[in-house]
């Protein structure tokens, strides 16, 4: 078969020698032992935990050395593509720290540009077309019914699913046949003639799961579709080579995947980069463990970090706990350093599920927070409540001292130690919500009405805004002794029985009427930041 004029035929017109392409794209200029790594979304508009885990371990193994990460957007397929995704994929990571140097709009060196695959369709056309004149890629005019029938006799058999074998129908028509096809008109695919040999196995050395055995490639995969675009193995081959990526971090389910990306490098000529295939994050579910499902767990969405609140540091040290076996021994001798700080290791990485738990990100968070001063709390939370909160959230910050007032309470800033009461910046919205708003939830009054009555109007016939925190507590105390409470605790414990209850359930009823919460900060502060008239008005309120 004359494979040179079937390639003209195939796919006419004149391409670059393929040398062209190596020049064009030379290797990249980086100091030693310096990693090229990449995240390769699709354009879907789902942008998810696994993309920040991925990409978390991807910056570090770049970043470390000086070496290079780069976003390349994987859009061969437009059936999926949403628009706005890409700003989507970079607005999400950013806001967790992942620092891209190059790639789909952000820039950069542009050596190494496009980052679209659809905008580098002619480099891969022009790979096919060599495979194509060398006999490695011949053209398969199976319909998708015929595809379908042979999926459904394999799977009745119980073979392998795939084109491969007996099954590629298309793989030896002789040159009368594919030149009848194309003058009918009929559409086709561009297939890899593969060479391998299912009962030949490759070793292979994964950056994490050590040395393992693969499977040689016996399928005959689709390299260029119908439309003149390739197929994802195809492109992230080529890719992966001129862009000089010597690092790709995914998921383990691309492991299925490896025996046709080896082969494809191969026949290319191309010298196969490192892969670090990590385990899938894993959720408890009862006694079972499974895989996060869109579907079935909002927390699986970076937006739902967003929307929440999360802190985005807490959320990189819970990306490194999980990521790195000895990140969180480092972490807690290291609490305050810079996390680039931390020596990342490939080989650190889990080889089996990897655990998500929540609660264990949430406090992480709350010590995360817990270190931020009253001024960069207020910067946190703001930044939130401009994209996500409510218009009374948002106006809760025009007075930025009143403010700053209640986070220093609320933080135990300046106390004997610091409070761990936020986890999340809509969580901690709603725990300050009564400094802004007044409450219409109550917490039950652990007295009767009379009672509760009787505390309110004595504190109201004896409050004075200018007392200080002693001053305040006296008449507290003077209030509970008029009213049959014990106002020294020491007489409530010696003698409960002689009391109705102690001080501090005086103080609850107060607090109550204030907040709606029956445990707060210091009251006397809280009565402070609200002012005279409005804590007179809320116990007033609360009387009636």
């Amino acid at each position: 078969m004359d494979y040179k004029a079937l390639a003209e035929r195939l796919l006419p017109g004149e391409y670059p020698d393929l040398e062209y392409y190596e020049k064009l794209y030379p290797p990249r200029d980086l100091p030693k032992g310096a990693q090229v790594t990449r995240l390769a979304p699709s354009p879907t508009g789902f942008i998810h935990l696994g993309n920040l885990f991925s990409a978390t371990a991807d910056e570090r193994l770049a970043h470390q050395n000086g070496g290079v990460l780069y976003l390349r957007i994987e859009d061969t397929d437009l059936k999926r593509k949403v628009d706005g995704a890409v700003e989507a994929v970079i607005s999400a990571l950013k806001y967790f720290d992942i620092k891209f140097d190059e790639g789909a709009e952000i820039g950069g060196d542009d050596t190494y540009a496009p980052w679209y695959q659809r905008q580098r369709a002619d480099i891969y056309r022009a790979f096919v077309k060599h495979l194509i004149e060398i006999g490695r890629a011949y053209p398969c005019f199976c319909t998708e019914e015929e595809l379908n029938a042979l999926r459904e006799e394999q799977t009745a058999k119980k073979e392998i699913t795939g084109y491969y074998g007996k099954y590629a129908k298309c793989r030896n028509l002789t040159e009368e046949e594919i030149y009848k096809n194309l003058d009918a008109g009929k559409p086709f695919v561009i297939r890899l003639r593969s060479m391998g040999d299912p009962e030949n196995k490759i070793k292979f050395h994964d950056a994490i799961k050590g040395d393992i055995t693969v499977t040689e490639n016996d399928q005959d995969v689709v390299i260029l579709k119908s439309d003149g675009i390739p197929t994802y193995h195809f492109a992230h081959a080529i890719d992966d080579h001129f862009m000089r990526t010597t690092l790709v971090v995914r998921g383990e389910e691309w492991l299925a995947s490896l025996p046709i990306h080896i082969e494809l490098f191969n026949v290319l000529g191309f010298p196969l980069p490192h892969y670090a295939h990590h385990c899938s994050l894993m959720k408890q579910d009862g006694d079972t463990r499974r895989k996060l499902s869109k579907r079935k767990d909002p927390e699986l969405a970076l937006e739902f970090y967003r929307k929440e609140g999360y802190f985005p540091r807490a959320v990189k040290v819970y990306m490194l706990t999980l990521l790195n076996s000895n990140f969180e021994e480092w972490y807690l001798k290291n609490p305050d350093r810079p996390l680039e700080e931390f020596k990342f290791a490939a080989e650190k990485m889990s080889k089996s599920g990897t655990l998500f738990d929540i609660d264990k990100l949430n406090d992480i968070s709350k010590n995360e927070l817990a270190k931020l001063s009253a001024e960069e709390m207020f910067d946190f939370l703001k930044t939130w409540a401009d994209e996500f909160g409510t218009e009374a959230q948002k106006h809760a910050f025009d007075d930025r001292e009143k403010m700053l007032k209640v986070l220093s309470l609320c933080m135990g800033i300046g106390g004997k130690k610091r409070r761990k009461d936020f986890t999340t910046a809509s969580q901690a919205m709603d725990f300050i919500k009564y400094f802004f708003e007044r409450p219409v939830d109550f917490e039950t009054y652990r007295v009767d009405g009379a009672t509760k009555g009787a505390i309110l109007r004595g504190f109201l016939a004896t409050y004075d805004p200018a007392d200080d925190a002693q001053a305040w507590f006296a008449k507290i105390k003077a209030i509970a002794a008029e009213n049959g409470f014990a106002a020294e605790m020491r007489d409530y414990k010696a003698d409960p029985e002689a009391f109705r209850g102690s001080v501090a359930d005086v103080a609850e009823v107060l607090r109550i009427a204030t907040t709606g919460k029956a445990n707060t900060p210091d009251l006397w502060t809280i009565h402070q930041i609200l002012g005279a008239d409005e804590t007179k008005e809320r116990i007033a309120k609360a009387i009636n």
